[in-house]
């Protein structure tokens, strides 16, 4: 009789114990629910920059005060005399979202298209994703990719068939571009990549930074 009544008291006290917990880990658990269906909510900015390094004499353009480290890191890393900020975008995606935006032309103030008349064309994607590391909020962007399509004459002009005097080269557009994964600091600047531009010599350094939309 005694053992039993032990087992019904030990019973017992389990079951207050279960009760008391329950209510806590619940609202954990609704609260760790709720935090993340915000999160998933979240928009972020995304800014891209686009700097045309160069050793022919142009005229530099003055950059955001948030590219200084930027410039900074480029002039101490490449072997460049000036940098230019050819374009900057800037496009809204929300947390878990893929990004994917193009538009017609190429990032330079003199177009790659200049010999051929032929426009170029840009793109540029990401799957971006907000995280923490170490209790700081950083910024994921997988699969990301910047990419040009540029006009290349593949072969001689030849006249047309409504005059002798108009002649027409044979263009054919090659892909040039990066591909990588990229995880920062939400709202710092960071470097994608730089591409080679041909025989001119000039690079395309490829700056991205993302930060949560504040409206």
């Amino acid at each position: 009789m005694v053992n039993k009544i032990h087992r019904v008291l030990f019973c017992l006290v389990l079951c207050a114990a279960a009760l008391a917990v329950a209510p806590a880990t619940f609202a954990q658990d609704s609260s760790q629910a709720a935090r993340a269906a915000r999160e998933d909510d979240t928009n972020l900015d995304i800014q891209l920059y686009l700097i045309v390094a160069t050793n022919r004499d142009i005229e530099e353009r003055k950059t955001p005060s948030s590219l200084d480290p930027i410039m900074k890191r480029l002039g101490e890393s490449l072997p460049f005399k000036h940098y230019s900020l050819a374009g900057t975008f800037l496009n809204r995606v929300r947390n878990n979202g893929h990004l994917d935006v193009s538009w017609v032309g190429g990032p330079f103030t003199v177009p790659v298209s200049a010999t051929t008349g032929n426009p170029s064309f840009s793109q540029f994607t990401a799957l971006v994703k907000l995280a923490t590391d170490d209790n700081r909020n950083i910024v994921r962007m997988i699969d990301f990719r910047f990419g040009l399509r540029v006009p290349i004459v593949t072969g001689p002009s030849w006249p047309t068939s409504a005059s002798t005097a108009a002649v027409m080269p044979v263009v054919n557009y090659e892909p040039i571009g990066l591909r990588t994964d990229i995880s920062m600091r939400e709202g710092e600047s960071v470097i994608a990549g730089t591409l080679n531009m041909g025989p001119s010599g000039d690079a395309l350094v490829v700056v991205v930074s993302a930060k949560r939309a504040g409206n």
